[in-house]
């Protein structure tokens, strides 16, 4: 049995919309010959792939089954057909890349603004956020590379050992916050203040949590948990919240003397970041490109 590319788009494109309806317009085909390319797919394959119900349509055990090859071997022929076209001429390669707040705000810029001038034919496009929505930007090929800090591998995504680097993080307060009057602050005096980081389960959380248990402390008083950057930074400049960041991400801040660190003697916390792939298939050569400035920055720093 040989797999059409057509029809597993077309499969691919009903499970991302959610109904026939959607997917035809998305494809630009009417419903009849998009629900024609399914049943063709249907009978090659020797099951049913949708359960047909007035809510829409949903994936059979073989769909589902059936899910992660068709967008594996989806993505392959789009990447393919990128590379060729962009050998040719025709077209612009594209580098689809993820990171945490961190990154986005410092590394990858730079890394970008390096590729971008030796491959100007080259396009970015860029989704940022936790770990959790890297990963799942991974398996749904939304990215090729995923810059997080360091996790364990599992089956389907691998960190690329040769490119990793180092930050330190703190507690960062607004330029005006009251705390600053003190002579010298401890970490415990943090503690009944207003704070605002990411929510639990993310790695900045465990991180902060890990830094106030080394000091014999519990949890601070949490009372807004986002994981959006812009909130936080707004909580921390405009609202006298603290929160909890890796110095690249506020160093803009820091420089308009809006926030910056608080400075807590003993309070200093490394991380290390690294690059994350797809255990499977090939890594496009835009991506390979960022990747090896990522390895030259990083090896530099």
């Amino acid at each position: 049995m040989s797999l059409n590319l057509q029809q597993l788009r077309a499969f691919t494109t009903i499970v991302a919309t959610g109904s026939l309806g959607r997917a035809a317009t998305e494809l630009h085909l009417t419903q009849p010959a998009l629900s024609r390319t399914i049943k063709r797919l249907e009978t090659d394959l020797g099951a049913p792939l949708f359960e047909r119900h007035s809510k829409g349509m949903e994936l059979t055990a073989v769909g589902h089954a059936l899910l992660p090859h068709a967008m594996l071997l989806a993505r392959e022929a789009e990447l393919a057909r990128e590379e060729i076209d962009a050998l040719r001429g025709l077209s612009k390669g594209t580098i689809k890349v993820g990171a945490v707040g961190a990154i986005a705000s410092h590394v990858l810029p730079l890394a970008i603004d390096r590729v971008l001038t030796r491959w100007p034919n080259l396009r970015v496009e860029i989704i940022e956020g936790v770990w959790d929505r890297l990963a799942q930007g991974l398996m749904r090929h939304e990215i090729d590379l995923a810059l997080s800090t360091v996790a364990p591998d599992t089956e389907d995504i691998v960190a690329i050992s040769d490119c990793h680097w180092q930050d330190d993080s703190f507690v960062v307060a607004g330029c005006d916050h009251p705390l600053r009057q003190k002579k010298r602050i401890a970490l415990a005096d943090t503690l009944g203040e207003r704070w605002a980081i990411p929510p639990r389960g993310t790695a900045p959380y465990a991180h902060m949590q890990g830094v106030f248990e080394a000091h014999g402390l519990g949890l601070p008083n949490i009372v807004v948990e986002t994981r959006s950057v812009p909130v936080l930074k707004s909580m921390v400049a405009r609202c006298g919240f603290l929160t909890w960041m890796p110095e690249p991400m506020y160093d803009v801040e820091a420089k308009a003397r809006v926030m910056d660190t608080l400075p807590i003697p003993t309070v200093r916390a490394t991380r290390t970041l690294t690059a994350f792939r797809r255990r499977q298939g090939i890594l496009p050569s835009p991506a390979v490109k960022l990747l090896d400035e990522l390895r030259r920055l990083t090896a530099s720093a």
